[in-house]
């Protein structure tokens, strides 16, 4: 999904390089007339390596350049000299990234510590010179191992947002409102459903100086498991977040019911997300009458639809 500077799904190319070739040379020196094989081995294929920064937050950067190439690894040389390593190719990425193979959609690793480096393309090992084939009936042998070829995939990389507090919610419910208040962050507010449309971050400030990460997220409706509303994109966002905030309008015609589908579009997306802990809120809530505040309080004694079956 891409709006403005946030950026958190890109597909990129990637190709290791080469494996040098091993080389093929008899020793030759003033006075030794079968100085025997000495061709060294080739030197190793640069990789690909995607590397976990904190002070990335999107994808942007990926945007605009999307084939990234290692170089190849030198050739071997006489003296049982061994060819250079090629250059490996470092790729930083935010906090939270997966990475798939675009081809089998298969999971390749996921980046979530700082300066977590994965191999996503390993370069070829370079071949052996002919001086690891010598033996006592083949004692000048007038060949070497090649280098082996590179690995070039396609990948892709999804970011899934790293916040301590995430908030969810049904489209217009005040969500952003909520981040910008109490936060130093400017997110797009208008009366109208969806505007969100990415993941806002802000960073609320409390006692003794200390801080934690919110994150706005872009509002879910039913059916939005079964990708309804872009709901796919938006999900993934929950993921990460270690505790859920759900902000419910009081201006719903039901509250109760609300909250009920927001669980259950999570439960159907992934039950695991019914473990993090939970928090209820309610936004405009000087439009309540007494009626709907006995409803609300059915939220706190109701079980979940998790723990009904």
């Amino acid at each position: 999904m891409t709006e403005g500077n946030f950026v958190d799904y890109v597909k990129i190319f990637v190709t290791s390089g080469n494996g040098g070739k091993g080389s093929v040379h008899l020793h030759r020196e003033k006075y030794i007339t079968k100085g025997g094989p000495d061709g060294g081995d080739g030197g190793r294929g640069g990789h690909i390596i995607l590397k976990g920064n904190s002070n990335y937050w999107t994808l942007y950067h990926l945007k605009f350049k999307r084939h990234f190439k290692a170089e190849h690894g030198g050739h071997g040389s006489k003296s049982r000299s061994t060819g250079a390593d090629g250059q490996d190719v470092y790729i930083d990425v935010p906090l939270g990234t997966v990475i798939r193979n675009s081809n089998t959609n298969e999971v390749i690793c996921e980046i979530t510590n700082e300066n977590q480096q994965e191999i996503v393309c390993k370069g070829g090992m370079g071949g052996r010179g002919n001086w690891h084939f010598k033996s006592s009936t083949n004692q000048t042998p007038r060949y070497a191992q090649p280098g082996i070829p590179h690995e070039e995939k396609q990948i892709t990389l999804e970011l899934k947002v790293l916040a301590d507090v995430g908030l969810v919610g049904f489209p217009n419910a005040g969500k952003s409102t909520l981040l910008s208040v109490i936060t130093s962050a400017k997110p797009k507010i208008a009366d109208y459903e969806f505007t969100t449309l990415k993941p806002n971050l802000g960073i609320v400030k409390y006692r003794d100086f200390k801080t934690f990460v919110m994150a706005d997220i872009p509002g879910i409706i039913e059916g939005a498991a079964q990708g309804k509303g872009l709901g796919h994109y938006f999900l993934r966002h929950i993921e990460r977040n270690s505790v859920l905030l759900f902000l419910l309008s009081s201006e719903s015609d039901d509250i109760v019911k609300q909250y009920e589908v927001l669980l259950n579009e999570l439960k159907k997306y992934n039950p695991e997300l019914l473990d993090k802990q939970r928090l209820i809120a309610i936004s405009k809530s000087d439009l309540l009458d007494e009626k709907q505040t006995s409803k609300i309080c059915l939220l706190y004694t109701s079980p979940s639809p998790r723990d009904r079956g």
